[in-house]
C-alpha cells in the first residue's frame, strides 16, 4: 500500500504528520487490497480541506473529502468516511469472490 500525503498552502510539521500516519493505520486491515491512497490536505481561509482517493487492485476507488477549522477533528472525520467506504469496498469483493 503506497500513502502518498501533500500538504498544500502550509507546511505538515511532524506532529501532524505522525497523526495523520496514526489516522491511517485504521485502514491497514484492507492493505492487501489497496494499490495507493492519495491524500491531500489544503489550507484556505483558516479552514481545513481534506481529499482523500484510494486505488483498490481490482481498478475501483473510493474517494472522500472532509473540511474543518480544526486540523484533527477534520481529519477524524475523513478517517471515519474512509474507513466505511473501504469496509463497504471489501465486503463487495468478497461477496463476488
Amino acid at each position: 500500500m503506497n500513502i502518498n500525503v501533500q500538504a498544500v498552502k502550509f507546511s505538515l510539521d511532524e506532529d501532524r504528520k505522525d497523526f495523520v500516519d496514526k489516522k491511517l493505520e485504521r485502514i491497514n486491515y484492507a492493505e492487501d487490497l489497496i494499490t495507493d491512497v492519495l491524500l491531500t490536505i489544503k489550507l484556505d481561509q483558516k479552514q481545513f480541506y481534506f481529499d482523500c482517493t484510494v486505488n483498490f487492485r481490482w481498478g475501483s476507488n473510493a474517494h472522500v473529502k472532509a473540511d474543518d477549522y480544526d486540523f484533527n477533528a477534520g481529519m477524524n472525520k475523513l478517517i471515519d468516511t474512509l474507513d466505511q467506504k473501504v469496509k463497504k469496498e471489501k465486503d463487495k469483493i468478497q461477496e463476488k469472490g
